[in-house]
């Protein structure tokens, strides 16, 4: 239950943040508060995973996935370029996740 959360305040923290980038300064009404139930969701969630995932893991996970994905989804709605020190650059914040993961004491697993 607390990857779950932790994928919720993922989920709702890009799409925040796609909102915040439409909102064009909190100036359209719609995307402002998309953007504020967005971000109170995430922390919300974030908090609840906290409960249970050590907090380095979590924030590694939330920040690395969520910049992956942003990018990513600005990339495809918002025609926003990747180049290749992007793609790069987001190969390694996905590898790092990994190894904190997967081979850090960090997680409580090892």
């Amino acid at each position: 239950m607390p990857y779950l959360y932790l994928a919720i305040a993922i989920g709702a923290e890009v799409t925040a943040t796609f909102f915040l980038t439409l909102s064009d300064g909190f100036t359209r009404r719609l995307p402002s508060c998309v953007t504020v139930v967005g971000y109170l969701t995430a922390f919300y969630a974030l908090s609840q995973a906290l409960r249970a995932i050590p907090t380095g893991v979590a924030y590694a996970i939330w920040s690395g996935v969520g910049t992956v994905a942003i990018s990513v989804v600005s990339w495809i709605w918002l025609g926003q370029k990747l180049d290749m020190a992007a793609i790069v650059g987001m190969a390694l914040i996905i590898a790092g996740v990994a190894v904190m993961n997967l081979c850090s004491g960090m997680s409580g697993h090892g």
